[in-house]
């Protein structure tokens, strides 16, 4: 199949105020990162931004219209703790165009990601954590009313449970959602999953892998997708300022590879999104995140 395709663009990186603590300079590393490791050997393909009513298909419209208006209640941005403004809003857009984009380049090529997404907190009313649209959720849902699938996995590895994901798709039986998160980190309300798994604190590689190995494989089993949504989030790592959980690069490494293999061996194609991922380091962080493409790469 070749190398997989990987979705970048450049208003994946918003513009934020000097301090801020969400690590937004990861985004443009992480494609310097991917393109240096020669994992998009024939460039990176380019989303056109979302526009409202494709978001609508999962958001409420008068949310949806208040962010595109960059008007929202204070309590509104202070939930989503980031300044909502037209960077920020470009950046929402085309993080949402690239996991659908994404998605549908794998099902066309078997393998395929986007360096971005995984906004797994907004809910279908409203945005929290620093997330404003659900991107895989919105692509879940599009390709379903399309015809291109009839179910879905989501396999959400975020160090924080897929609470908006779960809101987004609760209606949706076909689309399935796993989520491995660490049990007493935020959000500290869960909105149930079909199936969340709440790991302890401290959790090192080995009882992370041994969890991961006893969930995913018969998910996928059971569910029989057309397509797996991959969130490879990397704020698991034990050098995470987010995080409660301790995993190593390599145990990173092995998460991304079982999971990418397992759907490989079965035949289902996945996409994977970059998720969280919060150290200070944004070097270190971009070549973490790196890790999944290298996976996706390792299994085409």
């Amino acid at each position: 199949m070749g190398v997989p395709p990987i979705v970048y663009h450049p208003d994946y990186q918003a513009t934020l105020p000097d301090g801020h603590r969400f690590p937004m300079g990861k985004y443009r590393r992480l494609s310097e990162v991917v393109a240096a490791k020669g994992l998009a050997p024939r460039g990176f393909v380019r989303p056109e931004p979302a526009g409202p009513d494709l978001i609508a298909g999962v958001h409420d419209r008068a949310y949806v219209d208040a962010i595109f208006a960059l008007d929202v209640p204070r309590a509104v941005a202070r939930e989503i703790g980031l300044p909502l403004e037209a960077s920020v809003l470009a950046r929402s857009r085309a993080s949402v165009a690239g996991t659908l984009l994404a998605a549908r380049l794998a099902l066309a090529h078997g393998l395929a990601g986007s360096t971005a997404g995984g906004s797994h907190h907004a809910r279908r009313e409203t945005g929290a954590g620093f997330c404003i649209f659900n991107d895989v959720a919105i692509a879940a849902r599009t390709l379903l009313s399309e015809g291109r699938i009839t179910r879905a996995v989501v396999v959400d590895c975020d160090v924080h449970q897929g609470d908006g994901t779960a809101d987004c798709l609760s209606e949706t039986p076909e689309l399935f959602t796993l989520s491995l998160h660490a049990e007493k980190n935020y959000p500290t309300r869960k909105i149930p999953g079909d199936r969340d798994v709440g790991l302890p604190d401290g959790l090192e590689d080995a009882g992370y892998l041994a969890a991961l190995e006893a969930h995913v494989g018969p998910v996928l089993d059971a569910v029989a997708p057309d397509l797996v949504f991959y969130n490879a989030g990397v704020d698991p790592h034990r050098d995470d300022r987010l995080g409660r959980l301790a995993l190593t690069d390599a145990g990173l490494a092995a998460r991304d590879r079982h999971v990418v293999a397992a759907a490989r061996a079965r035949g289902i194609p996945l996409v994977a999104v970059i998720g969280g991922g919060y150290a200070t380091d944004i070097d270190a962080l971009a070549a973490r995140h790196a890790l999944v493409f290298e996976a996706l790469a390792a299994q085409a």
